[in-house]
C-alpha cells in the first residue's frame, strides 16, 4: 500500500504542467502551440516572457523536489521509485493525454534532493555546455550523461544504475533533438 500511495501521489505531483498553466493564465497563450510544443521551461522561455519560462523551471524543480524529500525523510527505501514516478509524471502527464515536457527540471529537483554535490555537478556541466554550444538540448543530453560517470569514479554503485536509467529517458525525451542537433538544425536557446 505503501508503494502504490508513493506512485500515485509522486506522479501525480511530477504530472502539474506548470508551463501550460502558467503561459494559459498569465499570457493567453497555449504553450503547445508555441515553438517546440512542449510544456517545459524551455519552451516557456519561447513564449515570450522570460519570467514565465523562469516560474516554470522553478515549480518543475520544486514539484519533483517537495514529494522526494518527504520519502527520503520518511521512506528512504522508496527515494528512486519516487523519483522515478515524478520524472515519469512530468513526461507523461494525466492531464495532457500523456504529452509532457522533456524532464529536465523535473531531473534537476530529483538531483538535488538525493545529492547535493549531484545537484551541483549537473549545473556546472549544464552551464559550461551551454556557454560554449547555445544548446540546451545538448547541455542537458551531456549533463545527465556525466551524472552517472561521476558517480561511477565516486564508487557508489547503488544509485548509479538509477542514474543511468534516468539518462536514457532523457535521451529519448531529447530524441527530436539529438536529430535535429546532427542535422544542425537545433534552434539555440536564449536564457537572458
Amino acid at each position: 500500500m505503501e508503494i502504490f500511495l508513493v506512485i500515485l501521489v509522486s506522479y501525480l505531483m511530477g504530472s502539474i504542467p506548470f508551463g501550460y498553466i502558467l503561459t494559459k493564465v498569465f499570457l493567453k497563450k497555449d504553450i503547445r502551440e508555441i515553438g517546440s510544443g512542449n510544456i517545459g521551461a524551455t519552451n516557456a522561455l519561447r513564449a515570450g516572457n522570460k519570467s514565465i519560462g523562469y516560474l516554470t523551471l522553478t515549480f518543475d524543480i520544486l514539484k519533483a523536489a517537495i514529494p522526494v524529500l518527504f520519502i527520503k525523510i520518511n521512506y528512504p527505501d522508496l527515494i528512486h521509485i519516487s523519483a522515478l514516478s515524478v520524472f515519469i509524471g512530468h513526461v507523461f502527464p494525466i492531464w495532457m493525454k500523456f504529452k509532457g515536457g522533456k524532464g529536465v527540471a523535473t531531473y534537476v529537483g530529483i538531483l538535488f534532493c538525493m545529492s547535493l554535490n549531484l545537484g551541483i555537478v549537473f549545473i556546472i556541466s549544464w552551464l559550461i555546455i551551454f556557454f560554449i554550444s547555445k544548446y540546451s538540448s545538448l547541455g542537458s543530453i551531456l549533463s545527465s550523461l556525466i551524472i552517472p560517470i561521476f558517480i561511477f569514479f565516486n564508487s557508489n554503485y547503488e544509485i548509479e544504475y538509477f542514474f543511468i536509467i534516468m539518462f536514457v529517458f532523457i535521451l529519448y525525451t531529447h530524441r527530436e533533438n539529438v536529430k535535429r542537433l546532427i542535422n544542425k538544425e537545433e534552434s539555440k536557446t536564449k536564457i537572458y
